[in-house]
C-alpha cells in the first residue's frame, strides 16, 4: 500500500525490436498457427469420411503396418501417453482396433488395428489422398520441399532452445 502523498508514475518502455530475422520468424509463427487450426479442421473433416477423429486415425496410422505399444503411439505422434490410452480404449471400444499380448512386456499390451480399422482407415487414406494431391498441385512439389525443409529446421531449433532451457518446455 502506498502512503497517499506518494504517486505511482508509469514509465511507458519502448517495444522491444526484434532483428529483421526475428520479425521474419515472427511473421513466419503468425502464418503457422492459424495454418495449425485450418489443418486440424481440414483433418476432422476427412476423418470423418471414415467415421473416425483425427486423433483416432492419427492412432490408426501408427498402428497400420505393425502393432505398437500405447507409449510407442505417444512418442512417435508427440502426444501424452495418457491422451493415446484414452485413444486407444475408444478404438477398442469402437471395434477399430484390439488390444494383444506384448510377448516382450507382461502389462505393456500392444494396439493392433482390426479389419474395421483397417477399412475405417483406408476410406480417410484415400479422402486425404485427393485433398494432398490438389492442394500439393496447387502449390508445387519444389516450393512444398522447401517449406518442408524449413519447417523441419525451425522445428529442430525450437527442440534443441526447449532442450537448453526446460522450464520453457510444457510438456516436462
Amino acid at each position: 500500500m502506498l502512503p497517499k502523498e506518494q504517486h505511482v508514475v508509469n514509465i511507458a518502455r519502448p517495444a522491444p525490436v526484434s532483428s529483421p530475422a526475428g520479425q521474419a520468424f515472427t511473421t513466419l509463427l503468425m502464418r503457422v498457427f492459424p495454418l495449425n487450426d485450418r489443418l486440424t479442421a481440414a483433418g476432422e473433416e476427412l476423418a470423418r469420411t471414415g467415421g473416425q477423429t483425427l486423433a483416432r486415425w492419427l492412432v490408426l496410422e501408427a498402428v497400420q503396418d505393425a502393432p505398437a505399444t500405447v507409449a510407442d503411439i505417444a512418442r512417435v505422434t508427440g502426444h501424452a501417453r495418457q491422451g493415446v490410452q484414452r485413444l486407444a480404449d475408444a478404438l477398442v471400444a469402437s471395434g477399430a482396433a484390439s488390444y494383444e499380448t506384448n510377448p516382450r512386456h507382461r502389462r505393456a499390451s500392444l494396439l493392433q488395428i482390426t479389419n474395421e480399422g483397417t477399412a475405417n482407415l483406408r476410406i480417410i487414406q484415400a479422402a486425404q489422398r485427393v485433398w494432398a494431391d490438389r492442394l500439393g498441385a496447387e502449390l508445387g512439389k519444389a516450393a512444398l520441399d522447401r517449406a518442408s525443409d524449413l519447417l523441419c529446421r525451425a522445428e529442430q531449433l525450437v527442440a534443441q532452445g526447449l532442450a537448453e532451457r526446460p522450464d520453457l518446455d510444457n510438456e516436462t
